[in-house]
Protein backbone atom coordinates (compact mmCIF):
# COMPACT_ATOMS: atom_id res chain seq x y z
CA UNK A 1 0.00 0.00 0.00
CA UNK A 2 1.14 3.42 -0.92
CA UNK A 3 2.35 6.01 2.23
CA UNK A 4 -0.41 8.80 2.78
CA UNK A 5 3.17 10.91 1.76
CA UNK A 6 3.36 9.47 -2.05
CA UNK A 7 -0.63 9.78 -2.60
CA UNK A 8 -0.78 13.16 -1.43
CA UNK A 9 2.61 14.20 -3.77
CA UNK A 10 0.42 12.40 -6.61
CA UNK A 11 -2.15 14.58 -6.60
CA UNK A 12 -2.86 16.24 -10.15
CA UNK A 13 -2.40 20.05 -10.83
CA UNK A 14 -4.53 22.27 -10.55
CA UNK A 15 -5.26 25.24 -13.15
CA UNK A 16 -4.38 29.25 -12.45
CA UNK A 17 -7.90 29.81 -12.47
CA UNK A 18 -9.07 27.86 -9.91
CA UNK A 19 -6.39 29.38 -7.46
CA UNK A 20 -7.64 32.38 -8.51
CA UNK A 21 -11.14 31.96 -7.53
CA UNK A 22 -10.08 30.27 -4.32
CA UNK A 23 -8.09 33.46 -3.62
CA UNK A 24 -10.86 35.99 -4.40
CA UNK A 25 -13.42 33.92 -1.87
CA UNK A 26 -10.48 33.75 0.77
CA UNK A 27 -9.80 37.48 0.86
CA UNK A 28 -13.29 38.27 1.18
CA UNK A 29 -13.79 35.95 3.96
CA UNK A 30 -10.41 37.70 5.13
CA UNK A 31 -13.01 41.09 4.81
CA UNK A 32 -15.41 39.51 6.96
CA UNK A 33 -13.17 38.11 10.03
CA UNK A 34 -12.18 42.11 10.05
CA UNK A 35 -16.06 43.14 10.05
CA UNK A 36 -16.34 40.33 12.86
CA UNK A 37 -14.10 41.28 15.37
CA UNK A 38 -13.65 45.13 14.69
CA UNK A 39 -16.40 46.21 17.71
CA UNK A 40 -13.70 45.33 20.15
CA UNK A 41 -11.68 48.10 19.69
CA UNK A 42 -14.76 50.15 19.37
CA UNK A 43 -16.07 49.33 22.80
CA UNK A 44 -15.72 52.77 24.65
CA UNK A 45 -16.43 54.63 21.78
CA UNK A 46 -20.04 52.42 21.10
CA UNK A 47 -20.81 52.30 25.01
CA UNK A 48 -20.38 56.14 24.62
CA UNK A 49 -22.03 57.11 21.39
CA UNK A 50 -25.23 54.83 22.29
CA UNK A 51 -24.75 55.51 26.47
CA UNK A 52 -25.52 51.37 26.62
CA UNK A 53 -23.94 49.01 29.12
CA UNK A 54 -22.23 45.49 28.73
CA UNK A 55 -25.31 43.61 27.79
CA UNK A 56 -26.68 45.61 25.27
CA UNK A 57 -23.07 46.11 23.68
CA UNK A 58 -23.09 42.69 23.72
CA UNK A 59 -26.19 42.55 21.88
CA UNK A 60 -25.05 45.10 19.04
CA UNK A 61 -21.97 43.18 18.32
CA UNK A 62 -24.07 39.62 18.31
CA UNK A 63 -25.79 40.94 15.83
CA UNK A 64 -23.52 40.14 13.16
CA UNK A 65 -23.63 36.48 14.59
CA UNK A 66 -27.83 36.23 15.13
CA UNK A 67 -27.49 37.06 11.10
CA UNK A 68 -24.91 34.71 10.27
CA UNK A 69 -26.02 31.72 12.31
CA UNK A 70 -29.54 32.22 11.00
CA UNK A 71 -29.32 32.66 7.94
CA UNK A 72 -26.68 29.63 7.97
CA UNK A 73 -28.89 26.70 6.25
CA UNK A 74 -30.81 28.59 3.77
CA UNK A 75 -27.21 30.36 2.33
CA UNK A 76 -26.32 26.90 2.55
CA UNK A 77 -29.01 25.88 0.50
CA UNK A 78 -28.24 28.85 -1.74
CA UNK A 79 -24.92 27.86 -2.60
CA UNK A 80 -25.59 24.16 -3.41
CA UNK A 81 -28.55 25.13 -5.66
CA UNK A 82 -26.96 28.85 -7.59
CA UNK A 83 -23.27 28.23 -6.75
CA UNK A 84 -20.52 31.02 -5.64
CA UNK A 85 -20.52 33.24 -7.76
CA UNK A 86 -23.77 35.26 -7.18
CA UNK A 87 -24.17 34.26 -3.96
CA UNK A 88 -20.41 35.75 -2.76
CA UNK A 89 -21.04 38.71 -5.03
CA UNK A 90 -24.39 39.64 -3.71
CA UNK A 91 -23.03 38.97 -0.02
CA UNK A 92 -20.11 40.99 -0.17
CA UNK A 93 -22.53 44.35 -1.56
CA UNK A 94 -24.79 43.29 1.42
CA UNK A 95 -21.59 43.76 3.58
CA UNK A 96 -21.19 47.02 2.46
CA UNK A 97 -24.25 47.97 2.57
CA UNK A 98 -24.09 47.20 6.30
CA UNK A 99 -20.78 48.92 6.92
CA UNK A 100 -22.74 52.19 5.80
CA UNK A 101 -26.03 51.71 7.70
CA UNK A 102 -23.34 51.26 10.48
CA UNK A 103 -21.22 53.85 10.12
CA UNK A 104 -24.57 56.58 9.63
CA UNK A 105 -26.02 55.26 12.65
CA UNK A 106 -27.77 57.53 15.29
CA UNK A 107 -30.08 55.18 16.97
CA UNK A 108 -28.82 52.21 18.81
CA UNK A 109 -31.52 50.61 16.53
CA UNK A 110 -30.23 51.86 13.23
CA UNK A 111 -26.57 50.20 14.39
CA UNK A 112 -28.33 46.93 15.31
CA UNK A 113 -29.78 46.90 11.49
CA UNK A 114 -25.93 47.40 10.18
CA UNK A 115 -24.75 44.88 12.23
CA UNK A 116 -27.28 42.43 10.91
CA UNK A 117 -26.46 43.42 7.21
CA UNK A 118 -23.03 43.16 7.60
CA UNK A 119 -23.30 39.20 9.33
CA UNK A 120 -26.12 38.37 6.40
CA UNK A 121 -23.61 39.19 4.17
CA UNK A 122 -20.67 37.76 5.94
CA UNK A 123 -22.68 34.18 6.56
CA UNK A 124 -21.95 33.45 2.37
CA UNK A 125 -18.04 33.46 3.25
CA UNK A 126 -16.98 30.45 4.72
CA UNK A 127 -19.39 28.14 2.46
CA UNK A 128 -19.08 29.58 -0.70
CA UNK A 129 -15.36 29.50 -0.54
CA UNK A 130 -15.48 25.84 0.66
CA UNK A 131 -17.46 25.23 -2.29
CA UNK A 132 -14.89 26.29 -4.74
CA UNK A 133 -12.33 24.39 -2.87
CA UNK A 134 -14.69 20.99 -3.17
CA UNK A 135 -15.70 21.98 -7.01
CA UNK A 136 -12.06 23.18 -8.11
CA UNK A 137 -9.85 21.21 -6.45
CA UNK A 138 -9.15 17.16 -5.60
CA UNK A 139 -10.91 15.99 -2.55
CA UNK A 140 -7.56 15.32 -0.40
CA UNK A 141 -6.59 19.04 -0.64
CA UNK A 142 -9.92 20.25 1.00
CA UNK A 143 -8.89 20.21 4.57
CA UNK A 144 -5.89 21.95 3.96
CA UNK A 145 -7.55 24.90 1.98
CA UNK A 146 -10.30 24.88 4.77
CA UNK A 147 -7.23 26.06 6.87
CA UNK A 148 -5.36 28.19 4.18
CA UNK A 149 -9.20 30.13 4.36
CA UNK A 150 -9.15 30.21 7.76
CA UNK A 151 -5.75 31.90 7.83
CA UNK A 152 -6.17 34.52 5.91
CA UNK A 153 -9.62 35.18 7.68
CA UNK A 154 -7.50 35.10 11.15
CA UNK A 155 -5.37 38.33 8.90
CA UNK A 156 -8.46 40.34 8.35
CA UNK A 157 -8.87 39.47 12.53
CA UNK A 158 -5.42 40.60 13.18
CA UNK A 159 -6.07 43.88 11.35
CA UNK A 160 -9.43 44.66 13.23
CA UNK A 161 -7.57 44.65 15.98
CA UNK A 162 -4.01 46.22 16.91
CA UNK A 163 -3.97 48.29 13.30
CA UNK A 164 -7.39 48.97 13.22
CA UNK A 165 -7.68 50.64 16.47
CA UNK A 166 -4.77 53.01 15.20
CA UNK A 167 -6.96 54.02 12.76
CA UNK A 168 -9.82 54.56 14.84
CA UNK A 169 -7.62 56.83 17.41
CA UNK A 170 -6.99 58.87 14.05
CA UNK A 171 -9.85 59.22 12.40
CA UNK A 172 -12.66 58.01 14.40
CA UNK A 173 -14.67 55.00 14.43
CA UNK A 174 -17.33 56.04 11.68
CA UNK A 175 -14.98 57.39 8.85
CA UNK A 176 -13.41 54.09 9.71
CA UNK A 177 -16.45 51.69 8.73
CA UNK A 178 -17.27 54.10 5.25
CA UNK A 179 -13.87 52.84 4.61
CA UNK A 180 -14.98 49.48 5.02
CA UNK A 181 -17.93 49.59 2.77
CA UNK A 182 -15.08 50.77 0.13
CA UNK A 183 -13.76 47.64 0.23
CA UNK A 184 -16.84 45.53 0.46
CA UNK A 185 -17.69 46.83 -3.19
CA UNK A 186 -15.05 46.19 -4.78
CA UNK A 187 -14.53 42.72 -3.67
CA UNK A 188 -17.78 42.12 -4.72
CA UNK A 189 -16.57 43.05 -8.19
CA UNK A 190 -13.65 40.99 -8.26
CA UNK A 191 -15.81 37.60 -6.92
CA UNK A 192 -18.06 38.59 -10.33
CA UNK A 193 -15.01 38.91 -12.61
CA UNK A 194 -12.78 35.97 -11.51
CA UNK A 195 -14.98 33.19 -9.90
CA UNK A 196 -16.71 31.12 -12.80
CA UNK A 197 -20.31 30.35 -12.73
CA UNK A 198 -19.99 26.79 -11.54
CA UNK A 199 -16.42 27.51 -9.98
CA UNK A 200 -15.36 23.58 -11.36
CA UNK A 201 -11.90 24.17 -12.54
CA UNK A 202 -12.01 21.37 -14.96
CA UNK A 203 -15.79 20.60 -15.37
CA UNK A 204 -15.47 17.54 -13.54
CA UNK A 205 -17.34 18.77 -10.07
CA UNK A 206 -21.42 19.27 -8.91
CA UNK A 207 -23.07 21.85 -10.30
CA UNK A 208 -25.66 23.84 -8.62
CA UNK A 209 -28.54 22.18 -10.59
CA UNK A 210 -27.80 18.73 -9.51
CA UNK A 211 -27.87 19.87 -5.83
CA UNK A 212 -31.01 18.51 -4.41
CA UNK A 213 -31.46 21.23 -1.68
CA UNK A 214 -34.55 19.89 0.38
CA UNK A 215 -33.36 16.63 0.56
CA UNK A 216 -29.71 17.52 1.35
CA UNK A 217 -30.87 19.57 3.99
CA UNK A 218 -32.92 16.71 5.91
CA UNK A 219 -29.87 14.52 5.41
CA UNK A 220 -27.22 16.67 6.86
CA UNK A 221 -29.94 16.89 9.68
CA UNK A 222 -30.36 13.48 10.25
CA UNK A 223 -27.21 12.64 10.22
CA UNK A 224 -25.72 12.70 13.97
CA UNK A 225 -22.11 13.34 13.08
CA UNK A 226 -23.61 16.72 11.83
CA UNK A 227 -24.40 17.37 15.34
CA UNK A 228 -21.18 15.80 17.10
CA UNK A 229 -19.15 17.95 14.17
CA UNK A 230 -21.12 20.87 14.93
CA UNK A 231 -20.64 21.00 18.78
CA UNK A 232 -17.15 20.11 18.36
CA UNK A 233 -16.97 23.44 15.94
CA UNK A 234 -18.92 25.74 18.40
CA UNK A 235 -16.89 24.53 21.58
CA UNK A 236 -13.59 25.40 20.24
CA UNK A 237 -14.76 28.81 18.61
CA UNK A 238 -15.97 30.52 21.44
CA UNK A 239 -13.40 31.18 23.39
CA UNK A 240 -11.72 33.09 20.22
CA UNK A 241 -14.55 34.77 18.66
CA UNK A 242 -16.09 36.09 22.57
CA UNK A 243 -13.07 36.86 23.76
CA UNK A 244 -10.57 37.85 21.57
CA UNK A 245 -13.05 39.18 19.22
CA UNK A 246 -14.94 41.19 21.86
CA UNK A 247 -14.28 41.00 25.64
CA UNK A 248 -10.77 40.51 25.48
CA UNK A 249 -9.59 43.71 25.10
CA UNK A 250 -11.30 45.52 28.26
CA UNK A 251 -10.31 42.27 30.41
CA UNK A 252 -6.58 43.11 29.45
CA UNK A 253 -7.06 46.92 29.94
CA UNK A 254 -8.91 46.15 33.50
CA UNK A 255 -6.58 43.49 34.46
CA UNK A 256 -2.91 44.85 33.28
CA UNK A 257 -3.44 47.96 33.03
CA UNK A 258 -2.85 48.12 29.36
CA UNK A 259 -3.59 51.06 26.45
CA UNK A 260 -6.12 49.74 23.97
CA UNK A 261 -3.68 48.88 21.51
CA UNK A 262 -1.29 46.86 23.58
CA UNK A 263 -4.64 45.29 24.73
CA UNK A 264 -5.56 44.51 21.20
CA UNK A 265 -2.27 43.22 20.10
CA UNK A 266 -2.79 40.64 23.32
CA UNK A 267 -6.13 39.24 22.03
CA UNK A 268 -4.85 39.55 18.56
CA UNK A 269 -2.01 36.92 19.94
CA UNK A 270 -5.37 34.21 19.78
CA UNK A 271 -6.40 34.81 15.94
CA UNK A 272 -2.59 34.31 14.62
CA UNK A 273 -2.33 31.63 16.80
CA UNK A 274 -5.35 30.48 14.71
CA UNK A 275 -3.78 31.40 11.45
CA UNK A 276 -1.22 29.64 12.31
CA UNK A 277 -3.27 26.39 13.56
CA UNK A 278 -5.74 25.99 11.14
CA UNK A 279 -3.65 25.27 8.15
CA UNK A 280 -1.31 23.39 10.15
CA UNK A 281 -4.25 21.04 11.51
CA UNK A 282 -5.68 20.59 8.12
CA UNK A 283 -2.48 19.38 6.63
CA UNK A 284 -1.06 17.26 9.43
CA UNK A 285 -4.56 15.70 9.50
CA UNK A 286 -4.85 14.71 5.71
CA UNK A 287 -0.89 13.76 6.38
CA UNK A 288 -1.62 11.03 8.81
CA UNK A 289 -4.45 10.21 7.41
CA UNK A 290 -6.83 10.92 10.91
CA UNK A 291 -9.01 12.79 11.62
CA UNK A 292 -10.29 12.09 15.23
CA UNK A 293 -7.38 12.24 17.26
CA UNK A 294 -5.70 15.71 16.35
CA UNK A 295 -9.26 16.77 17.27
CA UNK A 296 -9.18 15.56 20.65
CA UNK A 297 -5.48 16.34 21.58
CA UNK A 298 -6.30 19.96 20.46
CA UNK A 299 -9.46 20.24 22.84
CA UNK A 300 -6.85 19.47 25.69
CA UNK A 301 -4.64 21.49 25.11
CA UNK A 302 -6.53 24.54 24.09
CA UNK A 303 -8.84 23.82 27.17
CA UNK A 304 -5.66 23.61 29.42
CA UNK A 305 -3.54 26.76 28.33
CA UNK A 306 -7.31 28.93 28.60
CA UNK A 307 -7.39 28.01 32.03
CA UNK A 308 -3.69 28.48 33.27
CA UNK A 309 -3.95 32.40 31.58
CA UNK A 310 -6.92 33.28 32.95
CA UNK A 311 -6.90 31.93 36.41
CA UNK A 312 -3.56 31.81 37.14
CA UNK A 313 -2.86 34.69 39.30
CA UNK A 314 0.28 36.79 39.31
CA UNK A 315 1.70 35.47 35.86
CA UNK A 316 3.96 37.68 33.88
CA UNK A 317 2.08 39.30 31.13
CA UNK A 318 4.62 37.53 28.73
CA UNK A 319 3.75 34.52 29.98
CA UNK A 320 -0.62 35.22 29.55
CA UNK A 321 0.15 36.65 26.04
CA UNK A 322 1.73 33.10 25.03
CA UNK A 323 -0.43 30.58 26.59
CA UNK A 324 -2.90 32.95 24.39
CA UNK A 325 -1.14 32.30 21.76
CA UNK A 326 -1.04 28.21 22.52
CA UNK A 327 -4.35 28.71 22.88
CA UNK A 328 -5.53 29.79 19.67
CA UNK A 329 -3.25 27.82 17.75
CA UNK A 330 -4.82 24.12 18.98
CA UNK A 331 -8.18 26.02 18.99
CA UNK A 332 -7.14 26.17 15.15
CA UNK A 333 -7.99 23.20 15.27
CA UNK A 334 -12.24 23.93 14.64
CA UNK A 335 -11.17 23.84 11.11
CA UNK A 336 -11.87 19.62 10.91
CA UNK A 337 -15.42 20.02 12.08
CA UNK A 338 -16.40 21.22 8.56
CA UNK A 339 -13.82 18.56 6.85
CA UNK A 340 -15.37 15.82 8.81
CA UNK A 341 -18.60 17.59 8.88
CA UNK A 342 -18.51 17.20 4.88
CA UNK A 343 -17.22 14.05 4.94
CA UNK A 344 -20.07 12.76 6.25
CA UNK A 345 -22.38 13.93 4.23
CA UNK A 346 -23.52 13.76 0.75
CA UNK A 347 -21.41 15.52 -1.93
CA UNK A 348 -24.22 17.29 -3.30
CA UNK A 349 -24.98 18.36 0.76
CA UNK A 350 -21.56 19.44 1.22
CA UNK A 351 -22.60 23.50 1.03
CA UNK A 352 -25.47 22.70 3.60
CA UNK A 353 -23.59 20.32 6.05
CA UNK A 354 -20.59 23.20 6.37
CA UNK A 355 -23.37 25.41 6.93
CA UNK A 356 -24.82 23.45 9.91
CA UNK A 357 -21.65 23.24 11.39
CA UNK A 358 -21.28 26.64 10.96
CA UNK A 359 -24.40 27.68 12.29
CA UNK A 360 -23.50 26.30 15.51
CA UNK A 361 -20.07 27.82 15.99
CA UNK A 362 -21.68 31.21 15.12
CA UNK A 363 -24.51 30.75 16.93
CA UNK A 364 -22.93 29.68 19.95
CA UNK A 365 -20.55 32.43 19.58
CA UNK A 366 -23.77 35.21 19.08
CA UNK A 367 -25.00 33.67 22.68
CA UNK A 368 -21.65 34.03 24.37
CA UNK A 369 -21.24 37.75 23.39
CA UNK A 370 -24.09 39.04 25.58
CA UNK A 371 -24.23 36.31 28.38
CA UNK A 372 -20.78 37.51 28.76
CA UNK A 373 -21.89 40.77 29.23
CA UNK A 374 -24.75 39.42 30.96
CA UNK A 375 -22.76 38.46 33.70
CA UNK A 376 -20.74 41.32 33.90
CA UNK A 377 -23.72 43.64 34.72
CA UNK A 378 -24.73 41.24 37.31
CA UNK A 379 -21.19 41.69 39.06
CA UNK A 380 -20.45 45.41 37.91
CA UNK A 381 -19.75 47.78 41.02
CA UNK A 382 -21.18 51.19 39.74
CA UNK A 383 -17.68 52.74 38.66
CA UNK A 384 -18.15 54.64 35.35
CA UNK A 385 -15.37 56.45 34.07
CA UNK A 386 -15.70 59.30 30.76
CA UNK A 387 -19.43 57.11 30.41
CA UNK A 388 -18.43 54.16 29.67
CA UNK A 389 -18.83 51.08 32.71
CA UNK A 390 -15.78 49.92 34.21
CA UNK A 391 -15.76 45.73 35.46
CA UNK A 392 -13.28 44.93 37.85
CA UNK A 393 -11.08 42.02 36.77
CA UNK A 394 -12.71 39.61 39.44
CA UNK A 395 -16.01 40.13 37.86
CA UNK A 396 -14.22 39.47 34.14
CA UNK A 397 -12.66 35.99 35.62
CA UNK A 398 -16.39 35.57 36.87
CA UNK A 399 -17.99 35.89 33.39
CA UNK A 400 -14.89 34.03 31.49
CA UNK A 401 -15.94 31.02 33.62
CA UNK A 402 -18.52 30.31 30.72
CA UNK A 403 -15.67 29.94 28.33
CA UNK A 404 -14.25 26.68 30.57
CA UNK A 405 -17.40 25.05 29.58
CA UNK A 406 -17.58 25.17 25.54
CA UNK A 407 -14.12 23.64 26.30
CA UNK A 408 -15.70 20.16 27.74
CA UNK A 409 -18.30 20.43 25.06
CA UNK A 410 -15.95 20.08 22.42
CA UNK A 411 -13.69 17.26 24.51
CA UNK A 412 -16.72 15.40 24.66
CA UNK A 413 -17.75 16.25 20.64
CA UNK A 414 -14.66 14.68 19.50
CA UNK A 415 -14.79 11.39 21.54
CA UNK A 416 -18.26 11.14 20.28
CA UNK A 417 -16.88 11.68 16.40
CA UNK A 418 -16.38 8.85 13.90
CA UNK A 419 -12.87 8.60 12.14
CA UNK A 420 -13.65 8.91 8.52
CA UNK A 421 -9.86 8.53 7.44
CA UNK A 422 -9.79 11.30 5.44
CA UNK A 423 -12.91 10.13 2.46
CA UNK A 424 -15.65 10.93 1.32
CA UNK A 425 -19.08 9.89 2.11
CA UNK A 426 -19.11 7.93 -0.87
CA UNK A 427 -15.91 6.50 -0.66
CA UNK A 428 -16.58 5.29 3.30
CA UNK A 429 -17.85 1.70 3.73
Amino acid sequence: MPSTATHVDALPPVGWRAWAAWMSGALFYCYIYFQRVAPSVMVGDLMRDFNVGGAVLGNLTACYFYAYAGLQIPIGAMVDRFGPRRMLTAAALLCALGSWSFAMASTIGMAYLGRALIGAGAGAAWIGTLQISAQAFPPRRFALLSGLTLLLGMAGGVGGQAPFSFVIAAAGWRPAMLGAMGIGAVLAILLWAVVSRDASGDGSGLTHRDADVIRGLRSVVATPQSWACAAYGAGLSVPVLAFAGLWGVPYMMATYGLDRPEAAFTTTLMLIGWAVGAPVAGWASDHVGRRKSPMIVATLVAAASLAIALYFPGLPLVAVQTLLLVHGIFSGTMVLCFVVAREHNRPSAGGTAVAFANMAVMGTSAAFQPLIGWFLDLGWDGRVVDGVRVYSPATFRAALLTLLATGAVAFFAALLTRETHCRPASDVA
